[in-house]
């Protein structure tokens, strides 16, 4: 039996995403929901949810005792970032009039500003960036597999990832500007969106990351 562990530091929908990745994983598979970093660090595959606020996701990982674990496990194993914890992943995030991250990858985390328009109509865009929205997906990789190119995934944010490395980038999208809306390196990785409320694009990724042995 092989284990699927999502990190439980108090912030984000964890019942959708287990239970997605219950619903698409292998037979064979144990989906746990956890706060203890040792059943974080025994587990096969790491899922790293969150949402709301950069200051209290990192406040929370520390008071939690999982900062360590998140690094080691995105360094040592495969590992899913979703939403903010994808953007945590980086040096630095602007919300909450600046908050340092896990520094796990150079980069910043961006506010959309409050003047953001469509490039094309010219209309106002609202904030967050709320709904369904297109992933280009910027090169090939193990996660995209059975995904159409430019498939509709569920996003809600407000600040977006702007990685110092190009390379970095596996999928992206357009809101007002073009940003990142998928990171991956090696073992690591993450995107933006909500898999777990993207219907089937959404649990095919899950479903892919249940079964991947972390190479690129």
């Amino acid at each position: 039996m092989t284990t699927l562990a999502v990190i439980d530091y108090g912030m984000g929908n964890l019942r959708s995403v287990a239970k997605a990745c219950e619903h698409v994983a292998p037979a064979g598979t144990r989906v746990l929901v956890t706060s203890d970093a040792r059943e974080v660090l025994a587990a096969d595959r790491v899922v790293f949810p969150g949402q709301g606020a950069a200051r209290d996701c990192m406040r929370a990982l520390g008071e939690h005792g999982l900062r360590d674990a998140v690094r080691e496990a995105a360094a040592t194993r495969p590992f899913l970032g979703i939403c903010m914890g994808m953007q945590v992943l980086v040096d630095f995030s602007e919300e909450n009039a600046g908050t340092d991250c896990l520094g796990l990858f150079p980069g910043k985390v961006r506010y959309f500003g409050t003047d953001l328009h469509d490039p094309h109509s010219g209309e106002r865009l609202k904030i967050p960036h709320m709904g369904w929205n297109q992933v280009h997906q910027e090169r090939e990789h193990p996660l995209w597999a059975g995904i159409a190119q430019d498939s509709r995934f569920y996003f809600v944010h407000s600040y977006y990832l702007e990685p110092e490395d190009p390379g970095l980038i596996a999928g992206t999208t357009e809101y007002g500007l073009r940003f990142t809306s998928a990171i991956a390196r090696a073992n690591v990785f993450a995107l933006q969106c909500h898999p777990e409320k993207s219907a089937e694009a959404g649990l095919r990724l899950l479903a892919n990351f249940a079964a991947w042995n972390g190479q690129g």
